[in-house]
C-alpha cells in the first residue's frame, strides 16, 4: 500500500503519523506545520506549504528522508495516482505552442543546449513533471501534470522563459 510517514522531529523522532490518502489539510488532524522527516512507501507524495493543496509543492519519491528541506512548513499531502511509467513532456520556444519543440523523456539539464531560459509553453503527455529555474534542480520549481497544457509560462508560472532542468517523478515499486 503506498503510503507516507511523517515525524515532528529529524531522523525520524517525536510523534508521527501514517497516511495512506489525501491530507487536504493537516492542521484539522493536529499535524500541520510541524514535518521535519519523512518516510515514503510506493508512489510518491506531494507536500505542500499550505491547505488545500495550495503554495509551494515538494515532491518526495520513494525512500527516507531524515531531514526535510522546509521543515515545519507542510500544511497538506496529496499522493501521486498517476502513471509514471514512460514520462514525456513537449517543451515549445514559444507561448501558445510555437516555435521550435523539444520532446523530453528523462531527466534533463537544459543548461547544456539550445532550450536553455528559452521555454515558454509545454504539453505533458505522460508523467508528472518537476519544471526547475536553474540547472542542477535549482531555483524555484513547479509540477506538471499528465494532460496539462500550459500555454505561456510569464503569465500562468511567472518563469518568464527560464526553465533550465526539468525531471520526471519516479514510480515507486509495485506493492
Amino acid at each position: 500500500m503506498n503510503r507516507i510517514t511523517v515525524y515532528e522531529r529529524a531522523n525520524f523522532e517525536g510523534l508521527s503519523r501514517e497516511f495512506t490518502c489525501d491530507v487536504p489539510d493537516l492542521h484539522e488532524l493536529d499535524f500541520g506545520d510541524c514535518i521535519a522527516s519523512l518516510k515514503v512507501v510506493g508512489q510518491p507524495w506531494i507536500a505542500y506549504t499550505d491547505p488545500k493543496y495550495e503554495g509551494e509543492p515538494h515532491a518526495f519519491e520513494e525512500g527516507e528522508y531524515p531531514s526535510v528541506e522546509r521543515p515545519n512548513s507542510f500544511s497538506a499531502l496529496r499522493l501521486v495516482h498517476h502513471d509514471l511509467v514512460d514520462p514525456q513532456i513537449t517543451l515549445y520556444e514559444r507561448p501558445n505552442f510555437q516555435g521550435a519543440c523539444k520532446v523530453v523523456m528523462e531527466e534533463t539539464n537544459l543548461a547544456y543546449g539550445y532550450f536553455n531560459d528559452r521555454v515558454a509553453s509545454h504539453v505533458v503527455q505522460r508523467g508528472v513533471w518537476l519544471l526547475y529555474q536553474r540547472p542542477g534542480r535549482g531555483g524555484w520549481h513547479c509540477l506538471a501534470w499528465p494532460g496539462e497544457r500550459l500555454a505561456d509560462y510569464k503569465p500562468e508560472l511567472n518563469f518568464q522563459a527560464r526553465l533550465s532542468h526539468l525531471r520526471p517523478l519516479q514510480p515507486g515499486r509495485p506493492l
